[in-house]
């Protein structure tokens, strides 16, 4: 292991010296530089995490983050963590304690925005469930949603009447809804995946970044650190219940499908015939990483390790993992091998940590060999420099960076 820790640690710094010198985001999309998926937001993440830990200067940072605060945060209700005045805020969140001064002012205001956001935002969410339409992503994921906001806010505020109003919008999210067909879960859109509407009777998702399993994560997250409401461990095991029903067994272990249309619902079965690559956002780490901590903060023994178990089985699986071909955090490399690392620290016996060693090797060798497509956190070079210094320095991030992906 000390090898790749070595190789990782040159790969870090190549790629923080790459990504050095911010630069200003396309004229007709001025707002890019506020996105913690692809803009100076995340970038500075990298280099915040760098000088906290000693291994560069302050000055790296301090330019990603000026460039990502350049010209009018965007403040608009359609804002969430992964964009916007959230993502910028979230990002000031990360800074030390030694250069917060520098930030103190700013980190007020922002924070002052997303705790009203969050107001009006359940306010809007709970008026929608009134009138019993179906919700969207944009409504309750981890990127644009209420899943994401609470993210942020379990980081900062965990014990606010803000957190409590998001807490309290998942637990009714978890409600069914009554419709002229099949009852589908509180949780169901009216779109696609793709947010389009070629899917009649839109779908359920089960994935991290779009799915329920967000919202699971962040009500175990808070469940398990004393921060809890009324039905809060009701709709913990709803979701967890959800998830046995759609849990499919095959040879190599268990899998869920990425998500359901009403047909898989009238038929119970889903459409997806096998797992699709392990990955964070969809796939088996992530849902296994949330039914992990929904165990954990239950003082379920037995369901955490049936989700140890099944991510086990996932790594042991070479079909499955011949599917991770990219190095970025949302789908690839750098997002299995923190995911894991993750499970791995609170796992009851030792099963995970002997994967991370071959995912380690897995990740520093693609880095090296495959292309990054863009500079950015979630599917670029900056994600997969971040993941690469938890190799590098066997350790659980200084900054908890990764408390925007929900798995710490």
């Amino acid at each position: 292991m000390t090898g790749v820790m070595e190789q990782a640690h040159a790969l870090v710094q190549d790629f923080a010296a790459t990504l050095a010198q911010p630069f200003a985001p396309p004229r007709d999309e001025p707002w890019a530089g506020q996105s913690l998926a692809t803009g100076a937001a995340g970038i500075a993440m990298l280099h915040i995490e760098q000088a906290a830990t000693g291994q560069a200067t302050w000055h790296p940072a301090h330019r990603w983050i000026g460039q990502a605060a350049a010209g009018d945060i965007t403040a608009t209700d359609s804002t969430g963590l992964y964009l916007g005045a959230p993502a910028v805020a979230y990002v000031l969140q990360t800074v030390p304690d030694s250069v917060e001064h520098l930030y103190r002012d700013a980190r007020a205001a922002l924070h002052g925005y997303v705790v009203n956001l969050t107001h009006r935002r359940v306010d809007s969410a709970l008026a929608r469930m009134y009138r019993g339409a179906h919700t969207t992503f944009a409504e309750y994921d981890t990127f644009y949603g209420l899943t994401g906001i609470g993210a942020y806010l379990l980081r900062t505020t965990p014990g606010s009447d803000a957190m409590e109003k998001v807490l309290r919008y998942l637990v009714s999210l978890t409600h069914p809804l009554d419709n002229d067909g099949p009852t589908t879960p509180g949780w169901w859109v009216d779109h696609d995946p793709s947010r389009t509407h070629s899917m009649p009777g839109g779908h359920g998702n089960l994935g991290v970044a779009h799915g329920i399993t967000g919202p699971l994560l962040l009500l175990a997250q808070t469940h398990r650190r004393g921060i809890q409401v009324d039905g809060q461990a009701e709709a913990i095991r709803a979701i967890c219940d959800h998830l046995d029903i759609w849990r499919q067994e095959s040879d190599t272990g268990p899998w869920w499908p990425e998500h359901l249309t009403l047909t898989d619902l009238k038929t119970g079965r889903p459409h997806q015939h096998e797992p699709a690559r392990p990955s964070w956002c969809y796939g088996t780490p992530g849902i296994a990483r949330a039914g992990q901590l929904a165990g954990i903060a239950l003082g379920d023994t037995a369901l955490q390790h049936r989700y140890e178990d099944a991510l086990h089985q996932c790594l042991n699986d070479p079909v499955q993992l011949a599917r991770v071909i990219d190095t970025s955090l949302c789908h690839g490399w750098a997002g299995l091998y923190q995911t894991v690392y993750r499970a791995a620290q609170d796992a009851r016996t030792p099963h995970l940590a002997t994967h991370l060693p071959g995912l380690a090797k897995g990740l520093v060798l693609h880095a090296y060999s495959v292309a990054t497509p863009n500079p950015g956190f979630l599917d670029g070079a900056a994600g997969c420099a971040l993941s690469l210094t938890t190799i590098s320095a066997d350790q659980a991030p200084t900054t908890e960076w990764d408390s925007c992906l929900l798995i710490s």
